[in-house]
């Protein structure tokens, strides 16, 4: 199995004055002593849970091998020299083997050496954080065996000590680990009398569910874990045990995120503007430069809290592999969760969503169309750091808005939303160059600010649908029509034969633009690197033109080329200018290392989920029932549509029937 962790600290020994003690460490003893309380745990243990205590860990992942019907072992306490805990292992009661003994009649062997566990560790925030779990067990597990295990004895009805509920924090403790009933009345809620400690419940760190919402939830997700046995997804329930949190992501959208794992935007317009459905989305760039889906969300609050359970969800989902780039709306909440688990992913600002935010900031003010004129040209137009700068001290001294608040923490966060600091990180055309470009949202069509759950929920495949025929009949387009060229640049002829046809048209325009340029230059021409000074005619400000200079390093013996506009990081092709460059020295094809095989039409990008990615052991009967029981519902659903396909459902698992009857296995 694939190991991941949502911890952003190293999970190995990063101390040095530690040590380990192996053992149960008498916590059984102090369950006994503390009274542990009734009921059962609604959740497997996932990365990133987070507890207030070593105890309450343990007592946590206790609940749910008694639900489950395991026995817990604490394998390993790690100790500083302070005597302080920092990290902790809790392992199924079966796992590892006894040493051996010489006594004349040894007790049988009873482990098995089952893999199941949790690790967890002592966070900087003093709270414990689960930063691996294995739920798989080499060896039958059954519920009603959870009462015959040492860990359980003070587990559930008929403990001996009485729970004493003195305070608040306990019953809330106490609700943590109770079973969640979600109902159409309860939204979420759980089996609890809220008398029990006379406080009355807050429901402003929950989500605003109505009537039939979640039932709802949980029967789409019923209904997609049937169809997709790699549908994945999360829940976070409050202290209440109310629902806080969700994430979900289809076997789809989990292969997709291997194709185009590049750069993602982090859609949180939804929640930003208070939609009834406060949605987050994962938005990735395919082959065409179609928009992707690559992971949802539900949050009940805008804070650093929620949108580090998201981020924590979905990294699990995508199986700890972390994207190099990501996007989002300026937000000093999102900064603060995306540094804590994304710390080296580079972290831009969306420029149309800082444009969107305009109006209502500077809209007041008397000189605001001459302020924006300024602010874009600022933007768009400085090739250099100095020159932007430069325009933007003209911009704030001429209009008297240095102090402005909001100017002033745009200008704070420049290196994250200035095209002219972004040179350096791929973004593949999903940030926009220009002020005016907008980029619209994954479900602009289907989702509107008083769109209600259980409608989004409706329409949510739909969307998905009309998104994956859009990428089919654009790969249909690219692979069977012959593409008319606009010009007889052989570097438009080269990328028709590879690119797909929608990537194909941005590029003509900088083909097209290469007859733009002239008066190119070269600079110090006896190094290894040569510098070119491309000069291009740009239109301005509507009807006036203007020529610009354009610095083109070229490497001839490394076939490199950088433009200082960044055109190639920025869209993912190269520019004009350094067109124009590789023209004038006689090279006739586009250097191999500036033709991406994410734009590519050749490759064949399989959308169904690897099952060898989750891990499977064949040699595990879990991992192996697991696997075909998954597999065998996909025939069912496929054999239930019509009566032709049950017929032929039915033939072939009537003929691996009789071919399993004639396989001789001497295991059994």
């Amino acid at each position: 199995m694939d190991e991941v962790s949502l911890n952003t600290e190293p999970a190995g020994d990063d101390d040095a004055d530690e040590f380990e003690i192996e053992g149960d460490c008498a916590m059984t003893d102090f369950i006994s002593q503390t009274g542990i309380i009734q009921g059962e745990n609604p959740l497997p243990p996932v990365v990133g849970m987070e507890f207030d205590s070593y105890e309450d860990v343990y007592y946590f992942y206790n609940c749910y091998a008694k639900q489950q019907g395991f026995g817990v072992r604490v394998s390993n306490t790690w100790y500083r020299k302070s005597k302080e805990r920092y990290r902790g292992k809790l392992s199924c009661s079966s796992a590892g083997f006894k040493k051996k003994s010489e006594a004349n009649r040894p007790r049988p062997e009873t482990r098995t050496g089952c893999p199941a566990m949790i690790k967890f560790r002592l966070m900087d925030s003093n709270r414990w954080r689960v930063i691996e779990v294995e739920l798989e067990h080499n060896h039958l597990i059954s519920p009603a065996s959870g009462k015959f295990y040492k860990s359980h004895k003070s587990v559930g009805v008929g403990t001996k000590r009485a729970l004493q509920l003195d305070t608040a924090e306990e019953v809330q403790k106490i609700r943590l680990f109770r079973t969640v009933i979600i109902d159409s009345e309860g939204n979420g809620s759980i089996d609890v009398d809220e008398g029990e400690s006379g406080n009355r419940v807050d429901y402003s760190n929950q989500l605003k569910l109505k009537e039939g919402d979640a039932q709802a939830v949980q029967n789409y997700f019923s209904r997609l874990q049937l169809m997709d046995p790699n549908f994945f997804y999360v829940v976070d329930l409050n202290e209440k045990g109310c629902l806080r949190n969700l994430f979900w992501a289809d076997a789809r959208t989990r292969v997709a995120y291997s194709y185009f794992c590049d750069i993602v935007a982090i859609d949180t317009t939804c929640l930003e503007n208070k939609f009834e459905v406060p949605l987050v989305s994962f938005i990735g760039v395919n082959h065409h430069g179609q928009s992707v889906l690559l992971g949802c969300g539900l949050l009940a609050s805008e804070t650093v809290e929620s949108y580090t359970w998201l981020f924590r969800a979905w990294l699990t989902c995508i199986l700890g592999r972390p994207p190099q780039a990501i996007i989002t709306s300026q937000c000093r909440t999102l900064q603060t969760a995306i540094s804590d688990v994304f710390p080296r992913a580079s972290h831009c600002l969306c420029l149309s969503h800082i444009m969107q935010k305009f109006p209502e900031n500077l809209g007041g003010l008397f000189e605001y169309e001459a302020i924006k004129e300024s602010f874009s040209r600022a933007v768009s137009y400085s090739l250099r750091v100095e020159e932007f700068e430069a325009a933007w001290e003209d911009m704030v001294q001429r209009h008297g808005i240095r102090d402005h608040k909001w100017l002033k923490a745009l200008f704070d966060d420049r290196k994250r939303w200035v095209p002219v600091y972004l040179k350096d990180i791929f973004l593949a055309g999903m940030s926009p160059v220009q002020p005016s470009e907008v980029v619209s949202s994954y479900f602009k069509e289907f989702l509107h600010k008083d769109t209600p759950l259980k409608e989004f929920l409706d329409k949510y495949d739909q969307a998905l649908q009309t998104h994956h025929r859009l990428e089919a009949l654009a790969d249909l387009d690219s692979r069977n029509s012959s593409y008319m060229l606009k010009s007889g640049c052989y570097f438009e002829l080269q990328l028709s034969k590879v690119y797909t046809n929608d990537i194909l048209r941005k590029f003509e325009s900088e083909v097209e633009g290469m007859y733009s340029c002239f008066s190119t230059s070269q600079l110090n021409p006896d190094g290894p690197v040569i510098t070119h000074i491309v000069k291009e005619q740009t239109e301005v400000d509507g009807n006036r033109r203007e020529v610009r200079d354009y610095e083109v390093l070229y490497n001839p013996s490394e076939m490199e080329v950088l433009c200082i506009c960044g055109m190639f990081n920025l869209r993912g092709y190269l520019c004009r200018h350094a067109l124009s460059v590789l023209n004038q020295n006689g090279v006739e094809e586009i250097p191999a290392q500036y033709v991406l095989s994410r734009w590519r039409k050749d490759i064949e990008r399989n959308y169904i989920f690897d099952h060898s990615c989750s891990g499977i052991d064949i040699n595990n009967p879990v991992h192996r029932y697991d696997h075909l029981y998954k597999c065998i519902v996909q025939v069912v659903e496929e054999g239930r549509k019509s009566q032709d396909r049950y017929k032929v459902a039915f033939g072939a698992l009537d003929e691996i029937l009789n071919k399993l009857c004639l396989t001789e296995d001497p295991a059994l």
